[in-house]
């Protein structure tokens, strides 16, 4: 009682987001709830991120049917990925939401993000492989 919600927060924020700007990202929690919903109103695309487990594609599974049941464009990134996995593979072949980026297990990337870092600063093949994605997602939301 008397705090604000999810929701209301990011209907707030979408009304004072810059109209000119081309790109506006918002990041929102895991799963389905009413805040992640509400995040995708009026989504161009979805990047959905998952870890290569029985439990991430359980919940990409469900992300999955909310963005088709909203008609947005959306792709996947393996985050935490130890080996090539055929678990999200084969869904994303069978759902036809394409994987758009694979992030290794990677100690070095675990360390940056602990400190706040972007580790697209970590090597310019990190930052070539963003600048990829953006085009992918260009591409996508055509």
């Amino acid at each position: 009682i008397g705090e604000l919600s999810g929701v209301r927060i990011i209907r707030q924020l979408k009304k004072h987001t810059d109209e000119s700007a081309q790109i506006v990202l918002i990041d929102s929690s895991p799963g389905t709830s009413c805040p992640v919903v509400e995040s995708l109103r009026g989504a161009d695309f979805a990047i959905l991120v998952t870890e290569p487990t029985t439990f991430g594609l359980h919940d990409l599974k469900l992300a999955v049917e909310l963005v088709q049941s909203m008609g947005i464009p959306a792709g996947i990134i393996v985050n935490r990925e130890t080996q090539k996995s055929t678990l999200i593979d084969d869904y994303s072949r069978d759902s036809k939401v394409p994987i758009i980026l694979r992030i290794p297990f990677d100690r070095q990337i675990a360390v940056l993000y602990s400190r706040g870092k972007l580790f697209a600063d970590l090597s310019y093949k990190w930052e070539k492989k963003f600048l990829n994605l953006y085009e992918t997602i260009k591409g996508l939301t055509k």
